[in-house]
């Protein structure tokens, strides 16, 4: 079961965001993330 309160994703994204650049991940609002 996963819990929607968790911040799973946002770790993740954070990791990619340090190893990839920060501009290359970006926040969807409403949607989600973006790899550029």
């Amino acid at each position: 079961d996963f819990d929607p309160g968790s911040n799973v994703v946002d770790v993740y994204v954070g990791y990619l965001r340090r190893k990839l650049g920060a501009e290359l991940v970006t926040t969807v609002r409403g949607l989600g993330y973006r790899v550029d």
